[in-house]
């Protein structure tokens, strides 16, 4: 089940929760997973405010996203990775109303051999 990390600083995205729906939204639908309440209810974003000192490139500058996507391993072939990519890096451009974010925003992509999430008070394991 996916999980999707979304970092930038605090006050880029006027409406983080939106933001987090979409994101997942993108994620689930890319996968091409069944549209039910198992997927739907284990496919979630964070979005994560940090202050502006917590980042910075070499010359200083703050204004960068970077989004982490956590799948299992081989959920996402090589035209779903690159669809992610596209897809989550329009998706915040516009959720911060900035189209020249894209241009700093960084995707990485991270795939877990055998993904174990603990949700609620059950272990629920996956091997797609």
């Amino acid at each position: 089940m996916p999980m999707i990390d979304a970092y930038a600083t605090a006050g880029t995205f006027p409406d983080k929760h939106q933001l987090a729906v979409d994101l997942a939204t993108a994620v689930m639908t890319i996968e091409q997973v069944p549209n039910i309440p198992m997927f739907r209810k284990n496919t979630a974003a964070f979005v994560h405010d940090l202050d502006t000192d917590s980042l910075a490139n070499v010359d200083g500058d703050s204004t960068y996203v970077r989004i982490q996507v956590l799948t299992n391993a081989g959920a996402l072939d090589r035209a779903k990775q690159l669809a992610v990519v596209r897809q989550l890096t329009d998706i915040v451009a516009a959720a911060a109303s900035d189209p020249t974010l894209a241009d700093r925003t960084w995707v990485l992509l991270t795939e877990a051999p055998e993904l174990r999430c603990l949700a609620g008070s059950r272990l629920s394991e996956s091997n797609r």
